[in-house]
């Protein structure tokens, strides 16, 4: 059995990458991947209002169509807590502001074009729809709670994310289905690691009430703890 801390911290890592929305930087590249040009998607498809979803290796991210290839979505980010500058602010969010917006607990809902928002990535149009059936709100009232919420915002990676916004948007309620399975999965290596100690803590508690156990027995109760501490 592995240690499941180290999986722990590693699972905490990933739910960091999931919602940071950290984009990877082309190998021997020391800037960030340009996005693609200008008409890369074809938008004729997009209708305003609509929820629209981009599936990556370890996150999905997520934001409502405007229309005019305008997409609002929320992403963490430093520079609005220490500037008002809106040219500053606009500008593609770097790496750097993500990771200190987590850190800072901040963010904003920005407008940005279809191809700074999917950044390469395939998108998925409605695709949370079958998922609420009849709670989808109309396209219009959607896109006008996104326009309201176009500004500076507390950010958190578990409670308040790009799922949360979008959720709220078009069906009326803040959820997000990525923290929900990152919490079930906390869960389940809590249980695990509790189940490890308490065989351990019941087979010392036969060794003292009953005297030394059987020499068959010690391994049963002994190997799962060492296997645990070796990880």
């Amino acid at each position: 059995m592995k240690n499941p801390m180290p999986q722990a911290a590693s699972l905490l890592l990933e739910k960091l990458m999931l919602l940071v929305h950290i984009r990877p930087l082309p190998a021997g590249s020391g800037g960030e991947t340009p996005p693609p040009a200008p008409g890369y998607y074809d938008t004729s498809c997009f209708k305003r209002g609509d929820l629209l979803e981009v599936p990556r290796t370890l996150f999905i991210h997520f934001g409502i169509y405007l229309g005019e290839n305008r997409v609002a979505h929320l992403m963490p980010d430093i520079l609005p807590s220490i500037t008002g500058d809106r040219r500053q602010i606009q500008q593609v969010v770097t790496n750097k502001r993500l990771i200190l917006g987590v850190i800072a607990r901040t963010a904003s809902v920005r407008v940005d074009t279809v191809e700074d928002f999917a950044y390469g990535g395939s998108i998925l149009v409605n695709h949370m729809d079958r998922l609420f059936e009849d709670q989808v709100l109309g396209s219009e009232e959607a896109a006008r709670r996104a326009e309201k919420l176009v500004g500076a915002t507390a950010y958190s990676l578990l409670w308040n994310n790009c799922e949360h916004f979008v959720t709220y948007c078009r069906y009326g309620a803040p959820v997000s289905f990525q923290t929900d399975k990152f919490c079930e999965t906390v869960k389940m290596i809590i249980r695990d690691q509790r189940s490890v100690l308490a065989s351990v803590l019941v087979g010392l508690a036969s060794i003292v009430c009953l005297g030394v156990a059987p020499s068959t027995t010690l391994p049963t109760i002994f190997i799962p703890f060492f296997l645990w501490m070796a990880g």
